[in-house]
């Protein structure tokens, strides 16, 4: 099995390591590589799998990625894949803990990183044409779309938005019973060894930790590290945007705030963390990976080994949660499928992600230098525009259009 799908491994690779432009950028790569290129999943797979994500608490790009994987091999495969997906991007996170306070703050300041931007807007182009044949097909999904657009567009930074949107356009295909009439189908058996998992490893966490600090434990920081970074991984909504004003507030405000010294409290001074919320978002992969150098950072006065522990926690506490409950979740999401009234609802769904994607492309763009006289604005365009001309007309790689778009910012 695993010689059999060393291609679709390689293929998560690579797109580990040119996954640039975040979140918004990342569903037009998912798009372009797993779909167009490679078809190891449909359109209209992938949009269910991105918008049964946006439901979730946790990394919804992540828990995209590894449904695919296990779609095409089951739990093994779905844990292969989750692994090569995060492991580059944690693994230079985690590397950036070492050497944060050796830095030249200013020289963060590169422009090799400035069409990146430009370059997610059209990826998102490119995602939102692709998809709207498959969502867009008669008035109500036409009325959805355009409702998404303004409501993702007007409410961009605020968690609850997205999946407010998507329960909001399945109830609306249900109001009519006609295009798709209920057939008797067995649903299959549910797993719930995964959910058990997850609720066990929260609770006796939670537990743990709190017996840790009420008794003041010595050297208790690692088990308060995870119980923290796994806590925020299982409730967190809106992605990294919403997670790293959390871990903020968690490691830099609330430790301030405590009066008596204590030693053993995880704090991460906050300049630290504010480097870390920069450099995260010009590191290609998820945004969640800032919890391996948050979890490095805090470790850090407990020697080098124990730094790379933190890393290791960091990484896997803020995973985890999103894993566990994806995989099961998805099963139930599957023996709901056979009811018509959850098949209505992919209707209304699929429509609300072309109306997040169209949205987003506007939210990004609106920060993106485009109707201004000078070279730049020409070549912000430039890049939008020949992005997607590229991804919908010819079959070149999309890291090749990432590479260059890194090689336009560093010699323009």
């Amino acid at each position: 099995m695993f010689h059999r799908h060393i291609p679709f491994l390689k293929a998560v690779f690579l797109y580990s390591l040119t996954a640039f432009g975040g979140p918004q950028a990342h569903l037009g790569m998912m798009m372009k590589n797993f779909v167009q290129r490679r078809h190891y999943v449909t359109e209209k797979e992938l949009l269910e799998y991105n918008a049964f994500c946006q439901l979730l608490p946790g990394a919804s790009s992540t828990q995209t990625v590894t449904l695919i994987g296990y779609k095409r091999g089951g739990i093994p495969l779905a844990v292969l894949t989750l692994i090569i997906w995060i492991l580059p991007a944690c693994i230079m996170m985690g590397a950036l803990s070492f050497i944060v306070h050796y830095i030249d703050k200013k020289a963060l300041d590169t422009d090799i990183f400035k069409f990146i931007r430009p370059m997610a807007a059209g990826f998102l182009v490119y995602a939102a044409v692709a998809a709207f044949p498959h969502a867009i097909g008669n008035t109500i999904t036409w009325i959805i779309m355009i409702f998404s657009v303004a409501a993702t567009y007007l409410f961009f930074k605020q968690p609850w938005i997205f999946p407010s949107l998507i329960v909001l356009g399945g109830v609306a295909t249900n109001l009519s019973r006609k295009r798709i009439p209920q057939t008797e189908q067995k649903p299959k058996k549910i797993k719930w060894w995964n959910f058990w998992l997850f609720g066990i490893i929260f609770i006796v966490a939670g537990f743990i930790s709190e017996k840790a600090k009420k008794e003041d434990w010595p050297h208790r920081k690692p088990i308060n590290l995870f119980e923290n970074t796994y806590r925020m991984g299982s409730l967190v909504f809106g992605g990294g945007q919403v997670l790293m004003p959390m871990m903020y507030e968690q490691w830099s405000v609330r430790p301030e705030a405590i009066k008596k010294k204590d030693e053993d409290v995880v704090q991460i001074d906050e300049n630290d963390l504010y480097t870390g919320m920069g450099i995260v978002r010009a590191v290609p992969g998820p945004v969640f990976s800032i919890a391996s150098f948050a979890g490095g950072m805090a470790l850090q006065d407990m020697g080098t080994e124990m730094q790379v522990v933190g890393c290791l926690i960091g990484m896997v506490a803020i995973f985890l949660p999103s894993a566990l409950l994806v995989l099961f979740f998805f099963p139930i999401w599957n023996n709901l499928k056979k009811y018509a009234a959850v098949y209505r609802s992919l209707e209304g769904i699929n429509a609300v992600v072309v109306g997040i994607m169209i949205a987003s492309t506007f939210y990004i763009m609106k920060d993106i230098s485009i109707t201004e006289l000078k070279t730049v604005s020409l070549l912000n365009v430039g890049v939008i525009l020949g992005t997607f001309v590229l991804l919908n007309f010819t079959r070149l790689a999309s890291p090749l259009i990432v590479l260059g778009c890194l090689l336009l910012g560093y010699f323009f």
